[in-house]
């Protein structure tokens, strides 16, 4: 029954478009697919296997966000709250408007941000990878950027006023961390005891055990001829806290469970981690008539430009992109989305009661070749379960 699936994916493989990748597809309550395919290490050969380990850079953000909404169930943040109520330091947080030289030109925010800008990316924060003057800013400044996990990261200034457009950035980051302060609990130990360890993700971690780490896979990099080489890579050491953004490990069968949450209303397998009703305010459109745009890179080796379904709208919920439009043959208008930087996927599709994960450990991020095949994944994920 899953052959058009483990076809697409393999010839993916065999052409040496993608190294390796782990794939599920779930309902509500059972995962339907699971299989590996390719190379787990692309230098050793060691073969993939459905228990590997990813990096999953950027899909931390959901569950991070899922955190802050668990707060805001219990009253103990609220969505238009200035951030600097909670954070007085990001009150320090300016505008950035060009440079004079090499000097940044600074103004006032129009008006302060909230956590709902934190958590639908219209703060005004910004990555570097898709803003040339925060690049810039970085660089004349001298400051490490958000991936270091240092609180100096956390001095980039926005680079336009909050509520004024979709900007991806570092929003989760200080979302992460607005929990911390909201729950008395640094945000590894609040994720534990509040997400993961209730819903049984006994593998998602920021930092990962000793058993998790022989099974971790290898980053690869595509050159611009298109040749695949194994790449070495490390979160940096030294981090003064745990980036709420992009730094937790996982494989696929625990995000699954995750993913399978939201698709059930904010429930699995008996665990509650949202009500039903928190949970469907997470999956509303947050941010009005602004649209989720193309990302428009200045760091090509890294990622490339990076826009899912072009010509169609996107909005972004409380924690996530949503595809405000049906993508022909695919998921429907309503579906959930995101992804990370090593070209990690996933989706789920309430309308078709489907949800699905795609784990890759390649960069730049959304070249033409990985795009391609997530495309062949998720049009064979419709065509075996829902045609």
């Amino acid at each position: 029954m899953t052959q058009r699936i483990d076809s697409a994916l393999q010839a993916a493989v065999d052409a040496q478009q993608i190294p390796g990748c782990v794939a599920t597809v779930f309902d509500q309550t059972s995962t339907l697919y699971s299989a590996a395919f390719g190379l787990r290490a692309l230098d050793t050969g060691t073969p993939m296997t459905v228990d590997t380990v990813f990096r999953l850079a950027s899909m931390t953000k959901a569950i991070t966000s899922i955190a802050a909404m668990q707060l805001v169930e219990q009253n103990k943040l609220a969505l238009d709250q200035p951030v600097a109520e909670v954070l007085p330091e990001f009150g320090q947080l300016k505008v950035l408007t060009g440079f004079y030289g090499e000097h940044p030109a600074l103004r006032t925010p129009a008006r302060p941000a909230t956590l709902r800008h934190l958590l639908t990316h219209t703060s005004g924060l910004a990555y570097q990878f898709w803003n040339a003057p925060l690049a810039r800013w970085l660089e004349v400044t001298h400051t490490a950027g958000i991936l270091a996990g240092t609180f100096a990261g956390l001095t980039a200034p926005l680079t336009c006023d909050p509520g004024a457009a979709w900007v991806y950035g570092s929003s989760t980051d200080w979302a992460g961390r607005m929990v911390e302060a909201a729950s008395g609990k640094t945000l590894d130990v609040y994720l534990e005891e509040a997400i993961l360890g209730p819903l049984g993700m006994h593998e998602t971690r920021f930092e990962p055990t000793a058993a998790m780490r022989a099974r971790m896979v290898g980053v690869t990099a595509r050159d611009p001829n298109g040749a695949l080489t194994a790449l070495p890579f490390e979160w940096p050491t030294g981090h003064e806290y745990w980036n709420g953004g992009h730094r937790l490990h996982s494989t696929a069968a625990d995000y699954t469970r995750f993913v399978q949450m939201l698709l059930n209303h904010g429930t699995f397998n008996g665990t509650q981690i949202l009500k039903s009703a928190t949970a469907d305010l997470t999956h509303q459109n947050h941010i009005g008539e602004l649209l989720v745009t193309n990302l428009e890179t200045v760091a090509p080796s890294f990622t490339a430009n990076a826009e899912f379904f072009p010509g169609l709208q996107k909005k972004h919920g409380l924690a996530y992109m949503l595809n405000a439009e049906q993508a022909p043959g695919r998921r429907a208008a309503g579906s959930g989305f995101w992804a990370g930087v090593f070209n990690t996927f996933f989706w789920f599709d309430p309308h078709h009661q489907l949800g699905a994960i795609l784990l890759l450990q390649t960069l730049p991020f959304t070249d033409t070749v990985t795009s391609a095949v997530l495309d062949q994944f998720e049009a064979a994920v419709y065509a075996t379960f829902r045609a």
